[in-house]
């Protein structure tokens, strides 16, 4: 059995979206969203290189790193952290190529970061301190984005 739970799995598949961070040869963080974020098997979380040229520097420098993953409706997700391994040819890259054509993904990678997760714990909102369900705090939420989005046309 590996790191990432069946929850753990759901939620990275379901929301795809991951900020990732990284360390700069300076010692300052850097974050950087990715919409490709995704469990690659029970001990692994994935992500494509499509236009993250500071991400990939950092990881070469340094390859720690960790990835929130958050549903927004539920303000409930997880992070995960550990060591990057960056494939860029070969048997492990073409795999990873073909694991986002099936996902229906068409954008150039330049590289894939193939993450071993060490650790991996819940991320969940204080909104839940005040006793509220996930049906409630998700309604709440789901009433606000659909709002926003209204107003937007």
């Amino acid at each position: 059995m590996g790191v990432l739970t069946a929850d753990m799995r759901r939620v990275l598949d379901e929301q795809q979206l991951g900020f990732v961070a990284t360390v700069c040869p300076d010692g300052t963080p850097n974050l950087s969203p990715k919409g490709t974020t995704a469990a690659w098997d029970d001990d692994h979380v994935v992500f494509a290189d499509i236009c993250s040229p500071r991400t990939v520097a950092n990881l070469r420098q340094n390859p720690a790193v960790e990835i929130n993953v958050v549903d927004v409706l539920a303000r409930k997700g997880y992070r995960f952290k550990g060591l990057a391994r960056i494939l860029s040819d070969g048997p492990e890259f073409d795999a990873a190529l073909d694991f986002y054509r099936r996902r229906g993904s068409t954008s150039e990678k330049q590289n894939i970061v193939l993450v071993k997760v060490e650790h991996a714990e819940p991320l969940i909102s204080p909104a839940y301190d005040g006793g509220q369900s996930e049906g409630e705090i998700s309604a709440r939420w789901r009433s606000y984005w659909t709002e926003l989005w209204d107003r937007r046309g």
